[in-house]
């Protein structure tokens, strides 16, 4: 379909501010990323039929990594996480004799301009790997590499050696070799040779280069994990809604705002009806909105509250008597008690929380048997429950307890930006 009235952005790890954006039949660079500033071009001679391509000139290293392209109308939305691989094929290297050093010579190769960080290898003239005496494998200010690799040849063993820079990603290669007479080598005796060779085993260059590929692939994935949990949560708030408490089911002992967005914990028990939808002894209450299908979102501030829980229950569940909070009798629900986070499960999941959440995002997919739960502070996914729903399900509040019996401290339902396709509360 055409995309030409659709917002397109390109975003990396954060949605805004934006690579590039077009909104409202235009470029928009009000929100651009200082670093793509004129460089950056929406290619739309296909839009029509939904396909835009991004232009970036100029490539840097720092363009390198995840992209994320996300179109969105009033009633509908897609995106695609794509990867950038940034290469930089660098000089041919440059092999220099630099004097005697522990019965051998000394000889340093040296190139620059490599994209990402390269592999060196010293060979003899069989081909076997040379150890280094010394390696330094820098990135300069414009973010490519330059390699300083040294190592010492002897006169039983090396009279030839070659310098092989390789780029990883491109899998190409440059390389260069030296020839040193036989006049040129000191005395030397034999036991610094075999010295030498015991070294070169203790000190695998293959085991060094595995290691920090291996790092940095795994810093690679995390990243990409956390981009495609904020998409999730972008994603989610598309389908917010305005949710408001119910009195009806609020226990005698909380106090609600006169907007309905806000409970507490009171000091004393109210006089209310004990009419047979409200909860007693549980301390909580649940949303006027009932929920038998489709998509829905909202978030909830919880400051630095020291207890509470949220999340959906059926709309039949029992009101008095004890509560089991578990899916099998009915909840899905998520709380903060004794400084630790659990999805309550049966038996629960305890959640290694690193940023400590002030908002929390709730999003029940009905149709897929989801309920997510997101820390809004830091974009983070905190849980989600699968199943299967039928009925009605509800929104659920837990204002929780301080250790002294009482809490002034309110949850609050609080609105969702308009920009991220929810309604703003009255």
């Amino acid at each position: 379909m055409s995309a030409e009235n659709m917002g397109v952005r390109w975003f990396r790890s954060q949605f805004s501010p934006a690579v590039h954006l077009y909104r409202d039949g235009q470029d928009q660079y009000g929100e651009q990323m200082p670093e793509y500033r004129e460089r950056t071009e929406l290619l739309k001679d296909d839009i029509t039929n939904g396909r835009v391509s991004l232009r970036i000139r100029d490539i840097r290293p720092s363009d390198d990594g995840p992209y994320v392209c996300f179109f969105e109308s009033d009633v509908s939305y897609e995106n695609a996480i794509l990867e950038l691989q940034v290469a930089g094929l660098g000089s041919a290297p440059v092999i220099s004799v630099e004097g005697h050093q522990d019965g051998g010579i000394r000889v340093v190769c040296r190139s620059a301009g490599w994209y990402p960080k390269p592999e060196v290898l010293l060979r003899d003239l069989q081909g076997q790997n040379l150890p280094s005496t010394s390696e330094n494998i820098s990135q300069e200010a414009n973010g490519l590499f330059q390699t300083v690799v040294a190592t010492v040849i002897t006169e039983e063993s090396n009279q030839k050696v070659s310098c092989c820079v390789r780029n990883p990603r491109l899998n190409q290669e440059r390389e260069s070799a030296i020839s040193i007479a036989e006049l040129f080598f000191p005395r030397v005796n034999p036991w610094m040779v075999a010295l030498g060779v015991i070294l070169a085993v203790l000190i695998p260059l293959a085991s060094y280069c595995f290691w920090r590929q291996h790092r940095a692939k795994a810093a690679h994935r995390a990243e990409k994990d956390k981009l495609q949990a904020e998409l999730r949560w972008r994603s989610a708030q598309l389908y917010a809604v305005d949710v408001t408490l119910d009195p009806d089911t609020a226990h005698p002992k909380l106090v609600l705002s006169e907007d309905r967005k806000r409970v507490r914990l009171g000091d004393k028990r109210q006089d209310l009806p004990n009419n047979p939808e409200r909860f007693d002894p549980c301390v909580c209450v649940l949303g006027a909105e009932g929920f038998a299908g489709g998509r829905h979102y909202w978030e909830v501030e919880v400051g630095d509250k020291p207890e509470w829980a949220l999340g959906v229950c059926r709309e039949s569940v029992s009101r008095k008597g004890q509560v089991t909070l578990s899916p099998e009798d009915g909840y899905w629900a998520l709380w903060l008690r004794d400084g630790g986070y659990e999805a309550l499960t049966s038996p629960s999941t305890p959640l290694p929380v690193s940023v400590r959440p002030s908002r929390v995002g709730i999003f029940l997919d009905y149709e897929a048997g989801e309920v997510s739960f997101y820390n809004v502070t830091d974009r983070s996914h905190l849980f989600t429950f699968t199943g299967t729903f039928s009925g009605t399900l509800r929104p659920y509040f837990y204002p929780g307890l301080n250790a002294g019996g009482t809490n002034a401290a309110p949850l609050i339902i609080c609105p969702v930006p308009v920009e991220a396709g929810g309604n703003l509360c009255p």
